[in-house]
């Protein structure tokens, strides 16, 4: 009978807050942090300091080739991963799952950017490559070759035309995209180049190498920018105009450098989202923060630093004729430099290495901006920058290790573990993988939990014994024991005490004890009873159950086994070339196992000290052996990451379980043997639990050896298509696919079901021939096929291909599989769904086997069919797409008229509107009498409101209502207009099948449906204004990017290129209308309203404006004005706002030509209010102009006001 055992699978991993292989990066909330842990992302809350969501992907690969190695996140909620085996996945941070898998690189993935737009994304990798990749048709565009080295960084130009690559090969290139070659190669630099990034507005590009200096270039625009002429003096670059003309492939002119502040080299440069500071962040613990000046204050810098230069020169000794002509040349030559551009502002200095930072995306609103740093020591650092200075704000270390685990140990109940690392001991719970307890400590090499699990015991590496209060969560007690490491510790069976080993020669016994700390207090101490010199180091002990023998394992590579109750000697073990570094006894005290630095284990018999067998058993040093309790299964760990599960009966390896990064250090196995916990030098604890699954022996035999033939077959594809893809040629594209072991198993699947599929066809035909002679029973269907025809099974085998790899799976087909598969487009053809995808079938195979399906006759009239049908197909799909785009882009049109925001861009809208009315809710909370007298008074006026309703104006109101009831009929029409054939399925017209269903033209519909559209929009035009004046409602319009907001009517429309900043009028009344204009910072510097004066001043200023504006030409014009009122006063958001109401009067006479004065008689034009509020933020003047005439002021006064009062200016 052959044996089954029980599988064990990792169940959880935890201790890692971030890995270094990786950048983190904010979301596009700002409010998490992406921050890698080893094969895992976590998505950890800032405030809160705790992980909310981990992505972590389900594969067969495990270890260091699926660490994460580059994250980069879109505005949206989708995020991209690149891992070291090449892969890429594209994970949805707030559902936490994967939506693709993309494979293209050979070597780990370095570098990932999405464009703006965030359809797309690029790639860089250690195979040198770069790949654009289609984030929506989830497949790889192309690859670009021409760096020799591998792709350290990149960035997206020209909205996403152009891209930017940085190498190790110590050239920058420009691609453009469209054409996929390179356009430029940048060069100048002496070491490799680490990063690159271009400014939000794009004018700046800037390089990070080992070089002492940063390297500046100006892009290029469409339309040449002053601003982005180079420093001909220091660069020796014309920057005029012919310049430009002769070289208009160049994108990137050189424009400067600036020197760093300190030798390290750069690790990485990144603009802030607004585009005014610039972080480079080194090679070490530093990040010298730059301001970017804007064009005016950079020109102004300029010429300071000109005007300096030319009297330092002056007083020199030049010649005063020279000077002044010097002198006026500065004044006139005003092209800033990069030190006129960029000022060091400051420097952020953590207290370890730093391994990446990112920009937090939400600017708060008291600072610059909010940095977060990932560092060296498995830690977590957000930094809050100001003016001057910078502030540490929140830290996330709690949750793992500063540095590699070097001991686990499980409680007796195994509902405690505790870890050592060099400075502090954490005590966590293993099921869940929380931290419970942080205790600084010394360098604890080994450790023990007493039982009862109040105390820990942990062995330094000083020497020193130190006594751990697990409730308390402090250091109890510093027993001096060794002179030496104390390398292993081991607790006696009765729990009266333990053995600890070190590199002093000597083994202590050592026995619990209970002291009085006070009054009724008492603590746990050890006393040494007895001790046992050696000849050697003491590497490693164990004691068997039964408290019979202990074993030591010595530096001479020897184990020696003594009798514990007389310390004589009884075996000598010997046999491994190198020293034993760890020993275990099983349970009923048959076998010790020992494990080596020479990567065997031994066992060995413990009666007479017979080597049973030894075993190759690691790549690398075996560091810890140990038995399950009340077996003789085994489990051993190594530097070579990986856990090895053995049957020390048979001498076999039952399993291989890897996941770690790094080397295993020390391992803890639970007294039932149901799960284990391992601690590595990635700062990883990994728990391992058994599982009901069963499995075989020679199963797992076979398994190791397909993945052995698996990675064989990666490695000579490699090589094999090595050579083939190899380009002499610099700068051009290749096809961006990787033949993976998926790929070669998905077409494996495809032949498989094109034979069964052909088998079948085979069988239907034989039942057919069979029912033509005679009576034969049913054709049963086959089973497995799933009941499918031989169609329908092959469409769905190829149906579950992933869209990415379907065009390297097809070129993987033979001939003449792929001759059977287009034997099946015509009836797949038929299926509405399914035509996107024949299409792509055909087209692959016959660019594929073009030469041979022409040469072919069999292939004919498949050809032929396939030439009629797919062509006509592929039509109605287009008028499909044409009429849904076509609904889609009135409904846009609708939406836009309603809105200010873009339809793109109208979520993104929404969500920021309904954030910043929050935190405006929040702020605007009143004292309680307040709040009763709006209660009050809104009383008052609802019932007003009401009595006023009742009376007259009722059948405009239901008028009114029942416009607003059949707006949502309209969507409908326009959604059965724009379908294909809605006469296909009557159930969409008619709930209710009972109901006949009319057969109505497409013609005669969308002009049925284009009556009642226009019907209903005239009714809404035609409408009094008296009907909607009784409610009004108000809308709030909110420019975050100029930092104003104020409420609107609702039926009030936009108007565009009015002139004004944003433009709003009544389309009834349409002299009545508002506007908001704003000065510009670089001409005028307001602190204040006070800088206008008192509101009277601000008054008679406001005054002339307007009659500037209304200045006219014509003859016999007279304008009378006056100031009505002027005042100020403070809002709630406590700003002082001044507001002035001001009265025009126009009078004009319609014979100005006329001799005799009685003949020229002046009239009333127009009379008109003009109201306008006044505020001051951003070194800008913000006015809100509202204009109407005076009759309909005096009707809707108290509207007016209201968007008077709802003005609001704000910080940006």
């Amino acid at each position: 009978m052959v044996k089954a055992y029980l599988r064990y699978e990792q169940a959880s991993s935890f201790g890692v807050i971030t890995s270094l292989e990786s950048n983190i990066s904010y979301d596009s909330t700002g409010k998490h942090v992406l921050a890698p842990a080893l094969e895992k992302v976590g998505i950890w809350h800032v405030r809160q300091g705790i992980c909310t969501k981990t992505l972590a992907p389900s594969s067969s690969r495990v270890g260091k080739s699926l660490a994460v190695t580059s994250i980069a996140s879109s505005a949206s909620t989708s995020v991209a991963v690149g891992y070291a085996d090449g892969s890429i996945r594209i994970w949805d941070s707030e559902k936490g799952t994967c939506e693709t898998t993309l494979n293209g690189h050979k070597g780990a993935v370095t570098a990932l950017r999405y464009n703006k737009a965030g359809s797309m994304f690029a790639s860089g990798s250690k195979d040198n490559d770069v790949i654009l990749w289609d984030v929506v048709g989830e497949t790889g565009l192309f690859r670009l070759r021409g760096h020799r080295d591998q792709v350290t960084d990149l960035v997206f130009l020209d909205d996403g035309k152009k891209l930017v690559t940085a190498s190790k090969d110590k050239f920058v290139r420009v691609w453009d995209l469209e054409t996929q070659h390179c356009m430029q190669i940048i060069s100048g630099h002496h070491t490799e180049v680490w990063s690159v990034d271009v400014d939000p507005e794009e004018k700046y590009l800037v390089t990070g190498s080992a070089d002492q200096e940063l390297r500046f270039y100006a892009v290029k625009q469409n339309m040449p920018h002053v601003s982005v002429l180079s420093d001909s003096n220091a660069n020796g670059v014309d920057a005029s105009g012919d310049h430009l003309t002769e070289n208009k492939w160049e994108v990137l002119i050189p424009f400067g450098e600036i020197q760093r502040q300190t030798k390290d080299r750069v690790a990485s440069v990144r603009f802030s989202n607004s585009g005014s500071l610039l972080a480079c962040q080194m090679a070490g613990k530093t990040i010298e923060i730059f301001q970017v000046l804007d064009e005016t204050e950079a020109k102004r810098k300029a010429k300071r630093r000109l005007r300096r230069k030319e009297k330092k020169s002056s007083k020199e000794g030049v010649e005063n004729g020279d000077a002044s002509n010097e002198t006026e040349k500065a004044d006139t030559v005003t092209t800033p430099t990069v030190p006129d551009v960029f000022k060091l502002l400051q420097v952020i200095r953590a207290g370890r290495k730093i391994s990446s930072f990112s920009f937090c995306p939400i600017t708060p609103k008291d600072s610059l901006a909010t940095l977060a740093l990932s560092l060296n020591n498995n830690s977590l650092e957000f930094y809050t920058l100001k003016s001057s200075e910078n502030e540490k704000t929140a830290t996330i270390e709690h949750q793992g290790h500063r540095s590699d685990v070097r001991s686990v140990a499980l409680s007796a109940d195994n509902t405690l573990l505790m870890s050592t690392s060099h400075s502090e001991v954490k005590i966590w719970n293993p099921s869940t993988g929380s931290c419970l307890r942080t205790i600084d400590s010394g360098y604890g090499i080994c450790s023990l939990i007493v039982p009862k699990s109040k105390y820990g015991i942990v062995g330094t590496k000083s020497g020193i014994l130190e006594i751990i209060d697990i409730g308390s969560a402090t250091k109890v007690e510093d027993v001096e024991a060794h002179g030496g490491t104390i390398w292993s510790i081991a607790p006696i069976p009765d729990d009266t005490g333990f053995v600890t080993v070190s590199a002093d020669h000597e083994v202590k016994f050592w026995e619990y004890q209970v002291k009085k700390a006070g009054q009724e207090a008492k603590q746990l101490t050890v006393s040494n009873v007895r001790s046992m010199k050696m000849n050697d180091d003491v590497l490693a002990v164990a004691i068997s159950p039964d408290a019979k023998h202990i074993a030591v394992a010595l530096l001479d590579s020897t184990v020696k086994v003594f009798y514990v109750d007389s310390l004589k000697f009884f075996l000598s073990l010997y046999g491994h070339k190198l020293p034993v570094m760890c020993i275990d006894i099983s349970s009923d005290g048959a076998l010790i196992v020992t494990g080596s630095q020479d990567k065997n284990i031994k066992i060995w018999g413990l009666d007479f000290g017979d080597c049973h067998k030894s075993i190759f058993a690691h790549d690398d040093s075996v560091m810890g052996v140990k038995f399950v309790r009340n077996t003789h299964y085994m489990f051993s760990i190594g530097k070579d990451r990986l856990v090895k599960y053995w049957d020390a009966d048979k001498f076999e390896l039952l399993l291989t379980l890897g996941g770690h990064h790094a080397e295993i250090w020390c391992f803890a196995v639970s007294n039932r043997g149901d799960f284990l916990v391992t601690g590595s030098h990635d700062r990883s604890m990994r728990r391992w639990d058994r599982t009901e699954e069963p499995f075989f022996l020679e199963e797992e035999k076979e398994k190791r050896l397909e993945e052995l033939f698996e990675s064989e077959i990666d490695n000579s594809a490699e090589n094999r298509h090595g050579s083939e893809e190899e380009i002499t040629e610099e700068g051009v594209a290749g096809l961006a696919k990787k033949t993976t072991v998926d790929v070669l198993s998905a077409a494996d699947s495809i032949i498989e079901a094109l034979e069964l599929a052909e088998n079948e066809k085979s069988r239907i035909a034989e039942y057919e021939e069979e029912t033509k002679r005679g009576t034969v029973p049913d054709l049963a269907p086959n089973v497995v096929m799933l009941g499918l025809s031989p169609s329908e099974f092959v469409l769905k085998t190829i149906s579950k291909e992933k869209t990415n790899d379907l065009e390297h799976v097809l070129l993987t087909l033979p001939f003449s599989d792929a001759l059977k598969l287009l034997s099946y487009m015509e009836s797949w053809s038929l299926i509405p769904e399914k035509v996107e995808l024949v299409c792509r079938i055909a087209t692959i195979v016959l660019q594929t086997h073009h030469n041979q399906l022409v040469t072919t006759p069999a292939a004919r009239p498949i050809l032929s069919v396939l030439r009629d049908i797919l062509h006509a197909k592929v039509k109605e799909s287009k008028d499909t797409i044409g009429y849904n785009l076509a609904a889609m882009d009135h409904l846009k049109q609708m939406m836009a008229s309603r809105s200010d925001a873009p339809f793109r861009d109208a979520k993104a809208k929404l969500m920021e509107i309904r954030s910043q009315q929050a935190k405006r809710m929040e702020a605007r909370l009143d004292t309680k009498t307040e709040r009763k007298r709006k209660k009050k008074q809104k009383r008052l006026e609802d019932g007003h409101e009401k009595k006023y309703f009742i009376s007259e104006e009722k059948p405009h109101n239901f008028l009114s209502l029942a416009l607003q009831t059949w707006r949502p009929l309209s969507l409908l029409v326009l959604s059965f207009l724009f379908s294909k054939n809605p006469l296909q399925n009557p159930r969409r017209l008619s709930p209710d099948p009972s109901l006949p269903n009319l057969p109505i033209g497409r013609r005669r519909s969308m002009m049925m449906g284009g009556l009642l559209m226009s019907g209903l929009m005239l009714s809404e035009a035609n409408l009094p204004t008296s009907a909607f004046a009784l409610t009004p409602v108000f809308r709030e319009y909110i420019d975050t990017f100029d930092g104003y907001s104020f409420k609107y009517p609702q039926n009030w429309i936009q108007v565009r290129g009015a002139g004004a900043d944003i433009f709003f009028r009544d389309p009834i009344v349409l002299d009545e209308n508002l506007s908001v204009e704003f000065s510009s910072p670089s001409s005028s510097k307001y602190k204040s309203l006070e800088d206008l004066g008192s509101p009277e001043e601000a008054g008679k200023r406001v005054l002339r404006q307007y009659l500037t504006e209304f200045m006219s030409t014509r003859l016999g014009v007279k304008r009378e004005s006056n100031i009505l009122t002027t005042s100020s006063r403070v809002a709630d958001d406590g700003k002082l706002y001044y507001q002035v109401e001001v009265n025009i009067k126009s009078y004009a006479n319609n014979n100005e030509l006329a001799v005799m004065p009685q003949d020229r008689v002046a009239r009333l034009e127009w009379d008109r209010r003009y109201l306008a509020v006044l505020g001051v933020e951003n070194n800008r003047l913000y006015s809100l102009r509202l204009q109407t005439p005076e009759k309909v002021f005096l009707e809707e006064e108290k509207d007016l006001r209201r968007v008077m009062d709802s003005f609001r200016v704000e910080k940006i």
